[in-house]
């Protein structure tokens, strides 16, 4: 009896599958270096570019032959077809039952997307002339305060996606920023608010507050603090300093923020995804409305290649499918994620959010649980900081920790000699990570050096490196707003091939509420306002005892 479809793609999955790991048998035993002694071309082979931007994987454990197979194991996983549905605006977030459609706000002046039959496109237009009319009249005081002066300062209220897009974009782009001075709070530690507040003049600060539904706890907490200590210097003009990015006019208007100073975006655009959106409103207030649609363009340059580009040269399903070699072949459950850029201290940050929500997930799109591991642990921080950190465990720990670099050749304004000791240190670290130093190779050098035997026996196992630990290191021109959009959308879409081969939903992240709603019940037991513990577990009756204490 003939099987179904669906067993013949499970079959071909498999063998797709056992094709990979069989690679990844093969090559169990040949290190790094023994693949670059036994092929002379390996960097022209195993790298990749669009325009200025260069994906280097040759320092990965891999060949060609591996490449082979993962790039089979895309096309059986049907990536290509999961590429398209996503941008026809078919509703691929299958859990919540919408499109995912991040990259229609970043799509051209002639684009149409259709989601249900609509052209969504003259919308999301619209939306984006408003908010950048408002950033533009903020920056050029056509936008005052209610004392008549123009806005010094920016404070964007927020958290999760509606903090981290823009934060890092910002900080990144800061040769860029000629408009008022921008300011991101997120945590409901009232210190966060506390210390930012502190340094402004209510006078002339202007507020974002950044919830699509306007009932954000952490954020409305922070908001309606801000909005108390605004009305105790204006008290009958604090919400002329309000604007919003959310869709709930009614929560809004009661809050005193006028509806031309509120802009929304849509459900099928994810918080992770949303600075593409009015969730860039702050971006755009410190670099200006060109700046924006620079940024813009260079998301939507890096879409028409992933939708367009064979799977062989393809940046982000190349970036993928290395991510997949070191997850699911080599049993890697982490990435150092280390810009050579210190105006990227926050892209660490921004990706492990991107990626660990989006891909975090024990079960696959039909509900039952995966076979495989997923989404991997990304962290990180800026070389050289990182560096002189934990580079220590990076080079001589016990466990193999993949490195993704980025860097770029050029610096906007640094200063001389800077970049290319910056630029020397990273390529260093990613040679001194795959090729190390043999313990006969550090005794060679201390003989040199005239060091004694007994001194040699002592130090060469500590001064040993073993190598052969992978990293793929990314380089571009230099960063702006058009080359940052770019890198963002690089990730967005590696994240997406990664959960399309693991058949995971990447776009929702139902993770986050079981925390959210545990501490909506706790919060009168904390604030002392309840004392009903029944149903709780003896850790928290306990935590609460200790926190009631603590007050007395």
């Amino acid at each position: 009896m003939a099987g179904t479809p669906e067993d013949a793609k499970q079959a071909a999955l498999s063998d797709a599958w056992g094709l990979v790991h069989g690679e990844a048998k093969r090559l169990e035993e040949t290190g790094i270096g023994a693949l670059f002694a036994s092929d002379g071309e390996r960097f022209d082979r195993l790298s990749a570019t669009h325009e200025d931007l260069l994906v280097d994987f040759s320092k990965e454990r891999l060949d060609e032959a591996a490449l082979d197979a993962l790039i089979r194991l895309a096309g059986t996983a049907g990536v290509e077809d999961r590429r398209a549905a996503m941008l026809a605006g078919q509703p691929v977030n299958l859990t919540e039952g919408r499109a995912v459609l991040h990259t229609a706000l970043r799509a051209g002046p002639d684009a149409r997307v259709l989601v249900d039959g609509e052209d969504v496109m003259p919308t999301v237009r619209a939306v984006l002339d408003r908010f950048l009319d408002f950033a533009e009249d903020v920056r050029s005081g056509t936008y005052r305060s209610a004392s008549g002066n123009a806005f010094t300062d920016v404070v964007n209220i927020g958290i999760g996606g509606s903090d981290l897009g823009p934060a890092m974009a910002a900080r990144a782009l800061a040769p860029d920023a000629d408009g008022p001075r921008l300011h991101f709070v997120s945590n409901v530690d009232g210190s966060h608010l506390a210390d930012t507040l502190k340094r402004l003049d209510p006078k002339t600060t202007l507020f974002i507050v950044a919830s699509k539904t306007f009932t954000t706890q952490e954020t409305m907490t922070n908001a309606r603090s801000a909005r108390a200590w605004l009305e105790a210097a204006l008290p009958a003009d604090a919400g002329k300093h309000f604007a919003a990015v959310s869709t709930n006019l009614a929560a809004t208007k009661a809050f005193g923020i006028d509806d031309a100073r509120v802009f929304g975006f849509w459900d099928w655009v994810g918080g992770r995804y949303s600075v593409w959106s009015a969730i860039g409103l702050p971006l755009a207030i410190a670099i200006g409305a060109d700046g924006f649609r620079a940024f813009l363009a260079g998301a939507r340059d890096m879409d028409a290649h992933f939708a367009s580009a064979p799977l062989r040269r393809n940046l982000p399903v190349l970036l993928a499918l290395i991510g997949i070699w070191r997850r699911n072949a080599l049993g890697l459950p982490t990435v150092a994620l280390i810009p050579y850029d210190q105006r990227l201290d926050r892209f660490a940050a921004y990706v492990q959010q991107l990626d660990m929500e989006s891909n975090g997930k024990r079960v696959t799109r039909e509900g039952v649980p995966v076979t495989r591991a997923t989404g991997p642990i990304i962290w990180g921080e800026p070389g050289t900081n990182a560096q002189h950190s934990f580079f220590q465990l990076l080079h001589q720990g016990t466990d193999v920790i993949p490195v993704d670099f980025i860097a770029s050749a050029s610096a906007r304004d640094g200063l001389p000699g800077h970049q290319s000791l910056l630029l020397a240190n990273c390529l260093a670290q990613a040679r001194a990570l795959a090729f190390g130093r043999s313990e006969e190779e550090v005794r060679k050098l201390m003989r040199a050096q005239g060091r004694s035997p007994a001194e040699i026996d002592k130090l060469a196992p500590h001064r040993t490196f073993p190598g052969n630990r992978p990293s793929t290191v990314i380089l571009q021109s230099e960063l702006n707003p058009f080359t940052l959009g770019r890198l963002i959308a690089l990730f967005e879409h590696k994240v997406f091939v990664q959960g399309a081969i693991w058949n995971v939903n990447s776009y929702d992240q139902w993770g986050v509420e079981l925390g959210k709603e545990f501490a909506g019940s706790l919060g009168p037991l904390v604030a002392g306002e309840a004392s009903d513990t029944s149903g709780l577990d003896a850790s928290t009756i306990g935590l609460l005892g200790y926190l009631s204490s603590s007050k007395d």
